[in-house]
């Protein structure tokens, strides 16, 4: 019973084989991969030019598929080319051999310089890799291996792909793939061998054809012939004998305003190292066949002087230290930091105990206490000097950043109006090593909003920089920028006027720190043009000059002289002279007392045109050429105005935001006019003084002549005569114009409120640069340096003439200009932008490197000097450089020279004269060394045609690629079955 129920008790399992397994699954999406990317058949491309490989545009798509669990990356990998016409696709026969079988005969891309590793080793146009796609990842056995190998030889069948098919496996560092190709009774298998070491038998050309033939297994006696390419590599390391021309910098060096071996405003430039570590040689024999030559482990016919092509690249030394990058760099660096100046200078200079208490803190009030002392004693300038003697007493001489020489060499530098007891014209430029204002390079900062390339702020962002990288650092621009806004103040209080700077208001092209100092400019000289008028009106004891003389000098000189003249002395001058530094208003003058009596308390009223005109003129300018009042014909004068207050864009970004939160509504709006009107009103009112009796008509017809609209009309007696009315706009009632010209008062320009008050804005500037910290300070004037650099990139090219160079700078220029024009920019942008700069300056120090090599300026032959200048700058450009004559052009002479002496010194041979002068040729013999070095690589490819796998099947090619170094071995053989 128990046996019988046995059977009862079994579970039958029952097996689906419709379900597709994981291997199925991933040679089905190989071949979806396949089919989406087109690969199917055999679209057959033109012949292959010589040296497409290296100059045609490659191109790759990837796609990811799994195995289980395992992830792939499929790569396809192909060289853009014109493919043949439509109709030759559509006529594919069936015993054309696939495309990379095709091109393995052909010998115009051997040994590419630039190229992925299967198409040097492989010679193909076109194939597709399946690797894992984890860079850790990697398939080990063997088993793995093969199942892979297997899945893409199914999926060739099945998709009908003629496209060869690689799998890499091992370790990615080894480069290991096998490979398969189909086609129309035709199947090619890539193999290869990858050893640490060569074996002693293959280390030459016979022992390699060995293995050659023993691959092809070749059923015919004798063996077709087998066609070789062969290319050997020398390296040249030792540069010895020829200098690297950098001199390095002498930081300690200080004569004739040379820090460091460099002017002050003069940024280094060149590589510290020589930047071409190695020099590479390759002796090609392209076209040879089996038996003509002879290379075993006895003899070789191999000489690199006899060989019939060679070819040269350059190895770069990888980051070579870069002086004018190292600079920016380092000052880029600043930026980072968070320190304040009084953090990095030490704040105990300003805190003394007892009577030396901070004298800069206490300034303004000891200025109103009653004193004993001369009050010119206790101004504020004295105040900060005084200070500023404290805070070296207190720091130390040994203790200071900066030592003092170094300290006045800059200032003087910054400075140069300091020597002279006469100040310089702000406007022109102290060194004529700037290139012209009208040059390109010149307005380069309108686009970097940096500086002009002659101004103070430019001039201080070299020195800064400079400072930083060889006096004292961070401490060093801290003790710098401390001296410079001490020096800031001295100038304010004492009027003297801050040289390399352009007058007018601030340039808001530049940056922002050149805009503060520009303002301060102006505060000075609005402040010294009201000093100087009360000088003068106190010296002359002069009253106001009588207004219809103005008028007659106007007529005189002419409106544009007058009014250059009078901004210096005269009706300007006299305006200025009973102005305050505060806001309100108050007349210390007898004579402006007096003309105020005179006047009556007509000034004070809104009276009429008729009431105004019994009023005395005042602050006339010169008389307009043509107009006249209207209302009583007399001539209407020009009054003497004030000028705009100046504006730096920080200002105008904070007016925009105070006038936007006004609001929409009406009460916003009339308040915002009227902010925006004030300079309009204080011209009213001076036009008013100038004009007694003038209505809004006469003003609109000077100020806004578009706004008074004359046509001819006809009166009653027939004659023609002009009518003229106010525009549209000012018939509006209630409008700012009207409302503002009732406002008015009859006041000339010397006694208004000024609308520009120098004083609180000069002490706001020296605040803002007080505050300023080193980061800050590196913020602005980084656009300042980045300019500097890229002129003097632009200057050292000039010299050399690479047209690679001029076209990446000027991709720098354009970059910069973008990047640089938006406030705050980003530090990756800026990082970037100086890593651009540096790589040109190692791209020009590589030129100068070669060039000297070469002997370049030594040539005495015009040709010889050109061709070499050709060379230089290919080996600079292409990745690989042929040399024309070989060994017996002039090129390959200096070149033969260079490994000759390298050889001599290496072996301490004596020199070519001493060898002459030994007596049998037996010695010179023993003396002497080889020219060149054992070769560090060397490359064979094999080829040839024979039938496979029987005598009868179709002659199909046949190659092997092998190379040999000191620590690599390895073979690349594609070998092609025909049909039995």
């Amino acid at each position: 019973m128990a046996a019988d129920s046995e059977p009862e008790s079994e579970v039958f399992e029952i097996t689906d084989f419709t379900t597709a397994s994981e291997w199925e699954r991933f040679i089905s999406k190989v071949e979806e991969v396949l089919n989406d990317w087109k690969l199917i058949g055999n679209p057959l491309g033109k012949p292959l030019e010589k040296g497409i490989f290296t100059s045609g545009t490659w191109e790759e798509k990837s796609d990811e598929i799994s195995f289980a669990d395992f992830k792939f990356s499929v790569t396809h990998h192909y060289l853009v080319q014109e493919s043949t016409d439509k109709e030759g696709k559509d006529e594919l026969l069936e015993d054309v051999i696939p495309q990379s079988m095709q091109d393995l005969l052909c010998m115009n891309n051997d040994f590419p310089p630039r190229a992925h590793c299967l198409v040097r080793w492989y010679g193909l146009r076109e194939f597709v890799v399946i690797a894992p796609a984890a860079h850790s990842d990697a398939v080990l056995s063997e088993s793995k291996c093969n199942l892979l190998l297997s899945s893409v030889s199914i999926a060739l069948g099945n998709t009908g792909c003629q496209v060869p098919l690689f799998v890499q496996i091992h370790h990615k560092w080894r480069r290991m793939y096998v490979g398969e190709c189909q086609g129309p009774g035709v199947r090619t298998d890539f193999e290869m061998v990858h050893l640490r070491k060569v074996p002693n038998q293959y280390t030459h050309l016979s022992g390699l054809l060995d293995i050659f033939k023993s691959k092809i297994g070749c059923p015919l006696t004798p063996l077709p012939p087998v066609s070789i390419a062969i290319r050997f590599t020398y390296v040249l390391q030792d540069w010895q004998q020829y200098f690297w021309p950098q001199q390095p910098p002498d930081i300690d060096a200080l004569v004739g305003g040379e820090v460091g071996g460099l002017e002050f405003g003069k940024l280094p430039f060149g590589a510290c190292e020589d930047p071409i570590s190695e020099l590479h040689l390759a002796t090609m024999w392209p076209h040879l066949t089996e038996g003509i030559i002879v290379d075993n482990d006895v003899y070789s016919d191999l000489d690199p002087i006899q060989a019939p092509h060679w070819s040269v690249r350059v190895r770069k030394a990888e980051n070579p230290q870069c002086l004018l990058g190292d600079f920016v760099t380092e000052f880029f660096k600043i930026c980072r930091r968070k320190e304040s100046t009084d953090e990095i200078l030490g704040r105990s200079a300003f805190e003394e105990e007892g009577k030396e208490t901070a004298d800069i803190t206490h300034a303004l009030s000891k200025l109103t206490e009653p004193a004993s002392v001369p009050i010119h004693k206790l101004s504020v300038s004295n105040m900060v000097h005084t200070a500023k003697k404290k805070i070296r007493k207190h720091r130390g001489v040994e203790e200071s950043p900066l030592n003092n020489d170094v300290l006045n060499t800059i200032l003087l530098f910054l400075f140069p109006d300091a020597v002279s007891e006469k100040p310089l014209d702000v406007t022109t430029s102290t060194d004529n090593n700037y290139p012209p204002s009208e040059s390109e390079d010149y307005n380069l900062y309108n686009q970097f909003k940096s500086a002009p390339s002659d101004s103070l702020t430019y001039k201080l962002a070299l020195c800064l920089c400079m400072i930083n990288f060889y006096h004292g650092g961070l401490k060093g621009v801290a003790h710098l920028w401390q001296e410079f806004v001490l020096e800031m103040r001295f100038r304010w209080e004492n009027n003297f006027l801050i040289p390399g700077l352009a007058s007018g208001p601030p340039d808001l092209r530049c940056c922002l720190l050149h805009q503060k100092l520009q303002m301060l400019n102006c505060c000075i000289e609005r402040k010294k043009a009201r000093d100087e008028g009360k000088k003068t009106s106190a010296s002359n004891n002069v009253t106001n000059i009588y207004p219809g003389d103005a008028g007659k000098a106007g007529d005189q000189l002419g409106p544009d002289n007058l009014k250059e003249i009078d901004k210096d002395k005269g009706e300007v001058a006299k305006s200025w002279d009973s102005w305050s530094d505060s806001e309100e208003e108050y007349f210390e003058c007898l004579s402006d007392t007096e003309e105020l009596k005179g006047n009556g308390q007509e000034s004070g009223k809104k009276g009429g045109p008729k009431e105004m005109a019994n009023l005395r003129p005042e602050g006339r300018l010169y008389q307009h050429g043509k107009l006249t009042l209207l209302h009583n014909g007399e001539p209407l004068y020009i009054p003497v105005t004030q000028e705009p207050a100046p504006m730096t864009e920080d200002l105008l970004e904070e007016q925009s935001e105070v006038l936007a939160k006004l609001g929409t509504s009406a009460e916003g709006a009339h308040l915002r006019a009227r902010m925006q009107s004030a300079c309009l009103l204080s011209d009213m009112e001076s036009f008013k003084a100038a004009n007694p009796g003038c209505s809004l008509e006469d003003f609109v017809r000077w100020y806004s002549p578009r706004d008074y609209i004359e046509e001819e009309m006809i009166d009653e007696k027939g004659n023609v005569v002009l009518k003229g009315e106010l525009s549209a706009r000012m018939k509006i009632p209630s409008n700012m114009w009207v409302e503002a010209w009732e406002t008015a008062k009859p006041v000339p320009a010397r006694r208004q409120r000024r609308l520009f008050d120098d004083t609180r804005e000069a002490e706001k500037v020296l605040h803002y640069l007080a505050i300023q910290k080193p980061a800050d300070l590196a913020r602005h004037l980084l656009p300042c340096v980045i300019h500097a650099a890229i002129l003097k990139v632009k200057e050292e090219e000039s010299l050399e003439n690479i047209s690679s160079v001029k076209k990446i700078i000027k991709q720098i220029i354009s970059h910069s200009s973008k990047v640089l024009h938006f406030p705050n920019p980003e530090d990756k942008k800026l990082e970037e932008i100086i890593h651009q700069i540096t790589n040109v300056e190692a791209l020009i120090a590589r030129a100068r490197s070669l060039k000297a090599k070469f002997g370049t300026e030594k040539c005495e032959q015009e040709e010889e000097k050109e061709d070499l200048e050709r060379f230089v700058s290919c080996l600079l450009e292409q990745p690989e450089v042929l040399v024309t004559g070989a060994g017996r052009g002039h090129a390959g002479r200096i070149i033969h020279k260079l490994f000759v002496n390298a050889q001599r010194a290496a072996a301490m041979t004596p020199p070519e004269e001493e060898l002459k002068r030994m007596g049998s040729p037996e010695e010179r013999r023993q003396n002497s060394v080889s020219d060149f070095p054992p070769p560090a690589g060397r490359e064979f490819i094999l080829r040839t045609t024979v039938p496979r796998p029987a005598p009868y099947s179709k002659a199909l090619p046949q190659r092997m690629y092998s190379v040999l170094t000191k620590e690599d071995f390895r073979l690349a053989v594609k070998i092609i079955d025909g049909d039995v």
